[in-house]
């Protein structure tokens, strides 16, 4: 995390679109995790990409569960364009873990199943505005270069501050 930190606060400090491809199964809650420094560490990962003004292109290519979706350049963190291939997983946490939380005691195969069907797929995503579009990863290049030079004279401005609070 404070190495991506530091290549995307590099990347924004030269204007220089940063181009993210997902595949993040998602935190692993815990005192050990938090004694580790997960929490802290991802919370400087969260701040140079939300802080970031320089073109920002997400491809969920397969799993994004979770704060670790949120932290990737999502389009809660402004994002400019997010695109999901077929294989993406777009869900708060993986189908197991889910059907466990909600659905204890009856048929876990059944409802894994049905959770998978309903959720865990990018159209879903796609619906809420998650996810600008599904494309086929053979298209993604030519998206991503149709969005580089759509966004080459991108130009956002932060709030004024004599600078942010990063979490040190």
């Amino acid at each position: 995390s404070i190495k991506g930190a530091r290549f995307i606060r590099f990347l924004d400090a030269f204007n220089i679109p940063i181009v993210t491809f997902v595949d993040v199964p998602g935190y692993l809650p815990g005192t050990i995790q938090e004694h580790g420094g997960v929490i802290r560490n991802g919370a400087k990962l969260i701040y140079a990409y939300a802080e970031a003004t320089c073109p920002k292109i997400t491809v969920i290519t397969r799993k994004a569960y979770g704060g670790a979706y949120c932290v990737m350049s999502s389009k809660h963190l402004r994002g400019d364009t997010n695109y999901s291939w077929p294989t993406g997983e777009i869900a708060v946490m993986g189908a197991k873990g889910a059907v466990e939380i909600i659905f204890r005691g009856g048929d876990a195969a059944k409802e894994e199943k049905n959770y998978v069907e309903k959720f865990q797929n990018p159209l879903r995503a796609a619906q809420r505005g998650f996810v600008d579009d599904v494309i086929l990863p053979r298209f993604t290049r030519q998206q991503i270069i149709r969005d580089l030079e759509l966004l080459k004279n991108k130009n956002l401005c932060n709030p004024w501050r004599k600078h942010g609070n990063i979490p040190l």
